[in-house]
């Protein structure tokens, strides 16, 4: 068994994509996609979060409502990426997917768009319509308005788990989940200080508490205690869009308790209040195999040896 063989110098994130996984450490994205030949192909940009950039953007709760927007968009373009470089394509196909580029930009928008507009649906208006048809029919939770809260974020909670066993039954996201696996499993190889193979990362869990699925649960959790103190409104539609409203001062508050929740592991009391984004991985990550495990590791990788060129760099620039 490999030893530990470094010290983690900084903490790098990812997520699944179609055949591939993405990185992204502080200064760089990457993703690597494996083709259907078989060989893996590999991409990468500069990335400085605009909260980097720009000190405002950086301050404490709004830091991760602007992370959160930022990421989305990156995971977006890079899903579809991923989706073009899976798949088989000739000579024709390739030339004309380089055609147009404002189209790419256009089918980028209409899908972050559509993926925003279910999510409300889906999360948050129909599990509000419930509540409140609830509340008008049962007098304990129409006076109760903490009760009320509560049902509607058990509500969600139920329609998100509901929502992602479904998808986990259909052949593709079923692989996007095994690689969502590889992803964790490959960080925690790195975390632990072990050198980067397949066989090292397999030895690993899959759950990891720095996952997105525990944000959106810590949201969930969140949202009750907030709308508590958010006036209930006259009709439906303004109760609704009012709580939209508060959306991102919900993410901001939830980033900030996941980011002090990632830095204190070792707390018995941080280790109950993770347990449950743990438990849920069990349905959004899957074993993944040797060659998906080497898929993430690739990106990893190329990530790690991007900001040690970068290091270098800016020692050389400095003296």
């Amino acid at each position: 068994m490999s030893k530990p063989n470094k010290k983690i110098d900084f903490a790098v994130g990812g997520q699944a994509l179609i055949e591939g996984v993405m990185m992204r450490s502080p200064n760089f994205i990457t993703a690597a996609v494996r083709k259907p030949k078989g060989n893996i192909i590999t991409t990468d940009k500069p990335y400085r979060g605009l909260g980097m950039r720009v000190k405002f953007f950086g301050i404490p709760f709004l830091r991760g409502v602007v992370n959160l927007f930022e990421m989305m968009i990156i995971g977006m373009n890079m899903l579809t990426f991923s989706a073009n470089e899976s798949i088989e394509e000739d000579a024709t196909a390739s030339s004309n997917k380089k055609d147009s580029p404002a189209l790419g930009i256009i089918s980028l928008i209409i899908s972050f768009a559509f993926a925003i507009g279910l999510s409300l649906f889906l999360f948050k208006f129909l599990p509000l319509w419930i509540t409140t048809f609830l509340s008008d029919h049962i007098a304990i939770i129409n006076d109760n308005y903490l009760l009320f809260n509560f049902i509607d974020g058990v509500i969600k909670t139920v329609f998100f788990i509901v929502y992602i066993a479904l998808l986990a039954l259909t052949p593709n996201i079923k692989r996007v989940f095994e690689y969502h696996g590889a992803e964790h499993k490959s960080i925690f190889a790195y975390e632990k200080g072990l050198d980067l193979t397949p066989k090292n990362a397999a030895k690993q869990t899959r759950f990891h508490p720095r996952c997105g699925t525990s944000f959106i649960l810590i949201v969930f959790l969140i949202s009750i205690f907030v709308y508590t103190f958010v006036p209930r409104q006259e009709t439906f539609m303004l109760t609704f869009l009012v709580r939209v409203a508060f959306l991102p001062i919900i993410a901001g508050i939830a980033y900030e308790a996941l980011k002090w929740t990632a830095t204190k592991q070792d707390s018995t009391i941080v280790k109950i209040m993770t347990t449950p984004g743990l438990w849920f991985q069990r349905l959004t990550t899957r074993e993944p195999d040797l060659q998906q495990l080497e898929v993430a590791i690739e990106s990893l990788k190329l990530a790690l040896r991007l900001e040690g060129d970068n290091a270098k760099k800016q020692t050389v620039d400095v003296s």
